[in-house]
């Protein structure tokens, strides 16, 4: 028979955090029943909080959303209960615990968003692009050359790495958790990705007379 952790030292742990991992690290039982109900419910419910705020930009809604807080909840569970013995008590047992559904939700969402939209190379996009930032008018000709020259360096200055990722959040808008999920990395490899890429374009930029040197050290500063 397997030992539960509850055999385990805890001691150092608060209260509530000691309660936790005793009851759900016992081998079976009413205690361990009704904490894995308890730890579900509040998974769910962080969730589905996380999905409310998240939803708008991301075109999800109604049933879906509360079928993926369900699969998140359930994932998060799965992984806390297998990893539940190298909680060192670092902080409460809750706010452990809420790492685990909160990555499940991003993940959940940057698989959904890239599987209905993708990245698109539309060449059109580019001519848009001055529209998206709210350009004057009156130097919308300006803007479009310098759309024109900033496509020409992502195409020739970027790796393919840099230009997949430049288009899918600059051009398409992708939503940042997408691209990680995507690229199956994390949050901080893909903003180093942007800042190098943005840069270089710089760099390409200001060599083509369409920035000054001086722009990219107020912007770099």
């Amino acid at each position: 028979m397997s030992r539960g952790i509850d055999s385990v030292t805890v001691d150092g742990f608060d209260v509530e955090s000691r309660e936790w991992v005793s009851a759900l690290g016992r081998a079976s039982g009413p205690d361990r029943h009704a904490a894995e109900a308890r730890l579900h419910a509040m998974l769910l419910r962080v969730a589905r909080g996380e999905l409310r705020r998240r939803s708008p930009s991301l075109g999800i809604s109604g049933a879906e959303v509360d079928d993926v807080a369900h699969q998140a909840a359930a994932d998060a569970m799965m992984a806390i209960i297998s990893k539940l013995r190298t909680f060192r008590g670092e902080s409460r047992f809750t706010t452990w615990a809420y790492r685990f559904v909160v990555l499940e939700v991003s993940t959940k969402l940057g698989r959904h968003f890239w599987r209905e939209h993708g990245v698109s190379f539309d060449p059109g996009d580019w001519d848009r692009l001055p529209d998206r930032f709210g350009v004057h008018p009156a130097h919308v000709a300006e803007a479009r050359d310098l759309a024109a020259a900033l496509r020409t360096a992502v195409e020739t200055e970027l790796t393919e790495r840099q230009r997949q990722a430049f288009v899918a959040i600059v051009l398409n808008g992708t939503p940042l958790d997408a691209v990680v999920v995507e690229f199956e990395t994390n949050r901080n490899a893909v903003y180093k990705m942007m800042f190098d890429a943005r840069r270089k374009l710089r760099a390409a930029l200001v060599a083509k007379g369409y920035l000054s040197s001086f722009d990219v050290r107020q912007v770099d500063e």
